[in-house]
């Protein structure tokens, strides 16, 4: 008998495997949304409890004890990562959990939360250098564009302009927590290709927060904290709530949530579009904040927040898998060569 080439067969898995990458990238997009919109409404829900007598600082510890308390059952199944990865476990603890909420509320009481906002979602750009510069793996000029465009739309939504105050040491810090982002980022993504030696995300964050919240208890000192402040209510834009139903929004949804679906969405993504997407964090709670507690957008704001959006969609559309070898700085890719003819043969 005779034995030819599929092209049609070859073509149909290719279109399979086509459609399966796309659709694994879609997922991991809406998860990298979600996580934006769970850590977007953190801010809506902690400023009534700030302004019901809580220390920033104390909001924080309670948002991530409360987290690490929730996954703690977690931790204890996964707890072979303690022996697998602990360098992993300790800097995700210390720089995705600690080390950006601390260094955040710390660079606030110095610059307007506007800039200091606006100097941590610069990491971003600095998740693009880390890719393309210490990993050595290949970021698109889109890619690169859609950076530049979420953060310029980023300074219109936090209105950079209404208050620049220079102190070098509050900028530090703010910059300290953009370095601490790019941490969580690029920690999100250790493992993603090792098949299944990959360490288990859930594991990595349930260990995280509680790193996170050991950290935090030395920095915030909770033993001084007013807890009656959670029995009572709080304000929010006329209404009052009480302050532990927003303590249970922080804890389960602006956390838990937000930190599950951001670490995954990393795994499905890149570290470089994850950083992009995660932009839209500073317009949901903009938004939010509009919406909830009646702080009016201003025409910037909407055109910044457009074109955050624009920035992130061309980002996540033009990025190259993580295993691609193509070149992206230096111009177009050559052409791949014609593939030869199969010639068919003949078996007896």
């Amino acid at each position: 008998m005779t034995v030819m080439s599929c092209p049609v067969i070859m073509g149909a898995v290719h279109t399979s495997v086509s459609s399966t990458v796309n659709r694994g990238k879609g997922i991991g997009l809406g998860l990298a949304v979600g996580s934006a919109i769970a850590f977007g409404g953190s801010g809506v829900a902690a400023k009534p409890l700030i302004e019901a007598g809580l220390d920033p600082l104390h909001v924080v510890w309670l948002r991530v004890t409360g987290a690490a308390l929730v996954m703690l059952p977690l931790a204890v199944r996964h707890r072979a990562l303690v022996r697998r990865r602990p360098a992993l476990l300790a800097g995700f603890g210390l720089l995705g959990v600690a080390g950006v909420q601390a260094f955040y509320f710390a660079s606030i009481s110095r610059i307007p939360v506007g800039v200091a906002l606006l100097v941590e979602y610069l990491a971003p750009a600095l998740v693009l250098g880390w890719v393309r510069f210490v990993q050595r793996r290949p970021v698109t000029r889109a890619a690169a564009l859609g950076v530049v465009l979420a953060v310029g739309g980023l300074a219109c939504v936090v209105e950079v302009w209404a208050g620049l105050g220079f102190d070098a040491l509050g900028l530090a810090l703010a910059l300290a927590a953009a370095g601490c982002q790019v941490g969580y980022f690029v920690l999100s993504d250790q493992g993603s290709d090792s098949g299944a030696d990959a360490p288990d995300p859930l594991g990595v964050i349930a260990y995280g927060l509680l790193v996170g919240a050991l950290v935090l208890t030395v920095v915030a000192r909770p033993w001084g904290m007013d807890f009656s402040v959670l029995g009572h209510g709080a304000d929010m834009n006329g209404t009052e709530v009480p302050a532990w139903l927003l303590l249970a929004w922080i804890v389960l949804i602006a956390t838990v949530v937000a930190y599950v679906t951001g670490v995954v969405s990393v795994r499905r993504l890149s570290p470089q579009v994850a950083g992009v997407v995660a932009c839209l964090e500073a317009v949901i709670a903009t938004v939010l904040a509009w919406v909830l507690l009646g702080e009016h957008l201003s025409a910037p704001q909407i055109a910044g927040g457009a074109v955050v959006l624009l920035g992130a969609f061309i980002a996540q559309s033009s990025t190259p898998s993580k295993g691609s070898a193509t070149p992206v700085v230096t111009g177009s890719p050559e052409p791949l060569p014609e593939p030869e003819p199969v010639r068919e043969e003949s078996v007896a």
